[in-house]
């Protein structure tokens, strides 16, 4: 079933017509050609002019697609040789969050990532990609194994949140993830962190302390989404739109702030309508940026992580 939003539907309206051109071509003997060729190329022009002026609702939209690339298409075509570790040693393995060795262009590097489902079952088999304390020390785990093997670390942020549930509180949910930022800025290897749909929070954050962070063009990164946002300002989840705009969370509007490193331009009409498109151009933005970073020693890395976020939030008043 194909999924169209609101600001999609002059696009969809053409789809269908290109599609039924081509339906009445197989069936008769008439050639529609060159009227399919017609709206082809205006489904693309439409579909640029679109893609080009979306407002941070419709960019938080498309970051929450549900046939949108998750963490294990990107394990599938960017890596190879993964080999998958559970377990925090603490309390359980969970599946909103995986992680393990694998090769990156011939090298071994550790891969982490926040996993959502691409339907109902697979999205609560996996939290809904809201990891729980024991998720973060898992990460915790593996990063520090790949600091012991000096191993570079990527990680794929893909999250609304860490989990708010009693049970997440029970186990520790805010001292993990305040764990995990406190170790990862002290971690003596490289670390590219790629925010692929939703940067959520928290939730982000304790697998975000990268010394390069690149972010899709269609993906979001904030402090809490819309809807918890309007929530608590406006006791109105309907004011997300609202809040999204308040928010600053789309790539261009970090980018400026200096909160990410590299945006990583999506095809238009978002990295679900073409999956090759998006793997390549993730692909070499990792390679680029993990060359760079491998040039640098230990000292200098740690000073480069440190001075990155120390200088976050700081401002000049009149």
């Amino acid at each position: 079933m194909s999924i169209a939003f609101d600001f999609e539907q002059p696009i969809t309206a053409l789809e269908k017509k290109i599609a039924e051109l081509k339906e009445l071509q197989e069936k008769g003997n008439v050639d529609f050609r060159s009227e399919i060729h017609n709206l082809e190329v205006k489904c693309e022009k439409l579909i640029k002019e679109i893609y080009a002026n979306l407002s941070p609702w419709q960019i938080t939209k498309v970051a929450r697609h549900p046939k949108r690339p998750l963490f294990p298409d990107y394990i599938q075509n960017i890596f190879t040789n993964f080999n998958e570790f559970h377990g925090d040693r603490n309390f359980g393995d969970d599946r909103a969050l995986i992680g393990g060795f694998a090769k990156f262009e011939g090298s071994t590097v550790m891969l982490i990532g926040e996993q959502k489902g691409k339907n109902t079952k697979e999205n609560l088999d996996r939290n809904f990609g809201m990891p729980k304390p024991e998720g973060y020390r898992k990460a915790l785990r593996l990063m520090k194994l790949a600091e012991k093997f000096n191993k570079p670390i990527i990680t794929f942020i893909d999250t609304p949140g860490a989990y708010p549930g009693i049970e997440g509180e029970e186990r520790g949910q805010s001292e993990a993830v305040a764990r995990n930022i406190y170790e990862m800025t002290g971690l003596k290897v490289p670390i590219v962190t790629v925010i692929s749909g939703e940067g959520g929070s928290g939730g982000a954050l304790a697998i975000g302390v990268g010394d390069k962070i690149l972010m899709l063009s269609n993906s979001i990164y904030s402090v809490i989404t819309p809807e918890g946002c309007a929530s608590i300002l406006w006791n109105d989840s309907l004011k997300a739109e609202e809040a999204s705009i308040s928010l600053k969370i789309t790539a261009k509007e970090l980018i400026s702030l200096n909160i990410i490193d590299r945006i990583i331009e999506e095809p238009f009409g978002g990295a679900h309508r073409d999956y090759d498109t998006v793997m390549s151009r993730v692909k070499e933005a990792i390679s680029e940026e993990l060359k760079n970073l491998q040039k640098l020693s230990v000292k200098k890395l740690s000073e480069h992580r440190f001075n990155k976020f120390t200088k976050m939030g700081i401002f000049k008043e009149n």
